[in-house]
């Protein structure tokens, strides 16, 4: 099996994915657009790159099936929001894009059998 196939099979890519998915519908369900997503640089990935009004927004996706590790939204700490900062200036530096105000948002995804998906969106993570 090739190393691509591997990886559209590995369980956590494949919630993963799902999970970003549920997220840019989500926003754009809310008049938010879309304008990139899983962005990558050297210094990691964006999940998805909005627009909600004037504000550019970088948003991290977490999806996780249980709450054993705690909840989707816990896992971006304070070295994820550093790394999410330099992500944003890198795509900002990249792109002839404008905004008058950025922001970082995290949407957790918390999906467990028999249960519809619980979304928690929070704006503005990351000073």
């Amino acid at each position: 099996m090739a190393n691509s196939d591997a990886a559209h099979d590995d369980p956590r890519r494949v919630l993963g994915a799902w999970g970003e998915r549920l997220a840019a519908r989500y926003l754009q369900d809310r008049g938010v657009e879309v304008v990139d997503r899983n962005w990558r640089c050297r210094h990691g990935e964006i999940d998805i790159v909005a627009r909600d009004g004037d504000c550019l927004v970088f948003c991290e996706v977490k999806t996780r099936r249980s709450q054993r590790f705690g909840s989707p939204v816990e896992a971006v700490h304070w070295e994820k929001a550093a790394r999410l900062r330099r992500l944003a200036a890198a795509w900002l530096q990249e792109h002839d894009m404008h905004a008058p105000r950025v922001r970082i948002d995290v949407i957790g995804i918390l999906l467990v059998d028999g249960s519809p998906a619980r979304l928690r969106h929070l704006e503005s993570v990351v000073a």
